[in-house]
């Protein structure tokens, strides 16, 4: 790896694009001779399964929904997949990566890698397939496509808060599944340079979209990032340019939506002849919740069957959860947000609050994709006063552990301090959720096929499960008619979308 430092540079100052940041990510995304590391690869296959897994248990959400209506607007040849239709079903690649990201975000239920900024690097895969489908790709260059997707979008976390200016995490999605698709098509650095510059111009947005009352836009903003990279190197493809430099420009992204004129990012890009691996330092969810409350659901599953009194809130005086500053903040009562304690909250606002998460975990033992986030669920009398004893704080040291670039000491989790009506205290600690790499028991190919199966049950029939799972676990190997098998059709009709504008 080599680091590269950014900053903004005035009008007057000559950046080549070589030199700037979108070029350099070109450049990565144009060397389609790497070696690829063999595990890297595993994992693209196990992350395909996982986007699939958590599609298909969304078909029927009204986001999903309308979101595939809208891609069925749009049919076109040869076009692209779409999950929940009939793979003869083909749409224009930019709608079929809006609405199968729609699908795979939906639930917040797949991969995420968090640094300096938050990613669920899986959405790098709807819009660089869609595309691969389009035109005709094979196995192998779809799978280096998501290999660069994973790389950038992740180096790029690694390196750049966008959180604290309040500018959405997608922000970094656009560049890196633009340079994704230019790495599968095969593409020479200039036209991915311009394909980079416009994903990102298009996709910065503030972060209103994850805070107070969350709305269903939270799946979408994904897959817009997605549509947008598509167009982008559409446009990029026909000779169109970008602002530039998008980044360091005197009115660009740093300079105004970042840290501002005086800022210095160290941004670590592989060098050429490396194999791209960032994906293996990234980690899927066993649970339907935000990354950080992963670890949390473990511990309240095991301390709840452990002692069954903590369920009870009269029991409880008060639950204190020390953790890192993004936990606090983002999803905890350090968020100032009344709604996340409110009963009557969205699915996408409950998702966000770690009070309620832990509430629901410790009463029931485990964590439901659906049934945990019931209305009645979140009603319960029981459940919304322990829910009310719940709060959080900062720990430095937990913030520390989350930010560390070691990766046998990354937590992100925390510890719990329950004050009993009675004067017991009980404490506990969990650094790392039991699926993760490092955790008490980390997902493998076994663990993603197992959590499609689940997933899938009563929606799709045992033949097409097993097909699925033959085509995916071919990726490295398919051929360009194979990958029209990359998606899903249920045994029974999906719902109508509701009448748009087309």
């Amino acid at each position: 790896m080599k680091t590269y430092e950014i900053r903004t540079h005035k009008s007057s100052e000559h950046l080549p694009p070589s030199e700037q940041l979108a070029g350099r990510l070109a450049d990565l995304a144009a060397d389609t001779t790497r070696p690829l590391d063999e595990a890297a690869v595993d994992m693209v296959i196990n992350r395909v399964i996982d986007n699939a897994a958590v599609a298909v248990a969304s078909l029927g959400r009204a986001p999903v929904v309308a979101a595939r209506g809208q891609a069925e607007a749009h049919p076109h040849s040869p076009g692209a997949t779409v999950f929940g239709l009939e793979q003869t079903q083909r749409v224009s690649p930019e709608w079929a990566a809006w609405a199968n990201g729609v699908a795979v975000r939906e639930l917040d239920y797949h991969d995420t890698f968090l640094a300096a900024d938050y990613s669920h690097p899986g959405d790098n895969i709807p819009p660089i397939l869609a595309v691969a489908q389009h035109t005709g790709a094979d196995g192998a260059a779809l799978l280096r496509g998501i290999l660069t997707g994973y790389q950038i979008q992740i180096d790029l976390v690694r390196a750049i808060c966008l959180h604290e200016h309040k500018i959405d995490h997608v922000a970094h999605l656009g560049p890196s599944a633009a340079a994704g698709i230019g790495t599968l098509l095969g593409l020479p650095s200039a036209t991915i340079f311009q394909a980079i510059g416009q994903a990102l111009h298009t996709t910065t947005a503030t972060r209103q979209s994850r805070k107070g009352e969350i709305s269903t836009w939270k799946a979408h903003a994904p897959a817009f990032a997605g549509k947008m990279a598509v167009e982008a190197v559409d446009r990029a493809l026909r000779g169109q340019t970008s602002p530039s430099p998008i980044y360091e420009g005197e009115d660009g992204v740093i300079a105004w939506l970042l840290s501002g004129p005086d800022a210095r990012y160290q941004v670590p890009l592989p060098e050429k002849g490396e194999p791209l691996t960032s994906i293996l330092d990234s980690y899927t969810k066993e649970h339907s919740a935000e990354y950080q409350a992963q670890a949390w659901i473990d511990l309240a599953r095991r301390l709840g069957a452990e002692r069954p009194e903590l369920r009870d809130p009269a029991n409880v005086q008060q639950i204190v959860l020390h953790t890192s500053h993004h936990t606090h903040y983002v999803i905890g009562s350090g968020a100032n947000d009344p709604q996340k304690y409110d009963p009557t909250a969205s699915r996408e606002t409950l998702d966000h609050s770690i009070p309620y998460i832990v509430a629901v975990a410790l009463q029931d033992g485990g964590w439901h994709h659906v049934d945990s986030y019931a209305p009645e669920r979140a009603a319960r009398p029981d459940t919304v006063e322990l829910w009310q004893k719940i709060t959080t704080v900062e720990d430095k040291e937990w913030t520390r552990r989350y930010h560390s670039l070691d990766l046998s000491e990354k937590a992100f989790g925390g510890r719990i301090e329950i004050e009993l009506t009675n004067g017991e205290r009980v404490v506990e600690e969990i650094a790392v959720a039991d699926a993760h790499p490092q955790g008490a028991r980390p997902f493998g190919r076994a663990e993603y096929v197992a959590k499609f199966r689940m997933l899938a049950q009563g929606i799709l029939d045992e033949t097409e499960i097993e097909r699925f799972l033959d085509v995916a676990e071919r990726l490295p190997q398919l051929t360009a008619a194979e990958l029209s098998g990359l998606t899903v059709t249920p045994s029974a009709p999906v719902p109508v979308a509701p009448k748009g504008l087309f």
